[in-house]
């Protein structure tokens, strides 16, 4: 590592099939009693899943300015087990689950160390610009195929 390389923003790893993006608990994530507001684990997630697609070699805004399409969550089930609270040093584990045609299918976890906090299964489907599902570029079939 560079002294260059530490003013870029730090992102996750694979390990094996499973991608890890740690995250820190910011005072702006909590809400009145002081831990996560539910909302933001999905911004947790939705920034593992954006950096895990980036590791693969998926371009998302090359793909969106190129006018091929775009993702989209099209189903979400979360459940939450335990509060993160301010200060906490998360880890959002995902797994690619199913890859179809114009969609796939990513569990996600958000862990305290050992500790489950929440975990999710979103179905992210790859759209036209102008919101009609479409087929996924065959080389991102093939990288959430390896990811299985």
């Amino acid at each position: 590592m560079t002294s260059d390389d530490l003013d870029l923003p730090q992102g996750g790893r694979f390990v094996g099939r499973l991608h890890h993006y740690p995250a820190r608990v910011q005072f702006e994530d909590t809400d009145l009693s002081g831990v996560v507001y539910h909302a933001n684990y999905l911004r947790f997630m939705e920034r593992a899943r954006s950096d895990m697609l980036r590791l693969t070699g998926i371009d998302q805004r090359g793909t969106f300015e190129g006018g091929e399409g775009v993702y989209a969550v099209s189903e979400l089930s979360i459940r939450f087990r335990r509060p993160a609270r301010l200060d906490d040093a998360l880890l959002v584990v995902s797994a690619v689950r199913q890859v179809r045609a114009a969609s796939c299918r990513i569990h996600q976890s958000v862990m305290r160390a050992d500790e489950l906090l929440s975990e999710a299964e979103v179905v992210a489907a790859f759209l036209t610009l102008d919101g009609r599902p479409r087929r996924q570029p065959r080389a991102w079939v093939e990288a959430f195929e390896r990811l299985l």
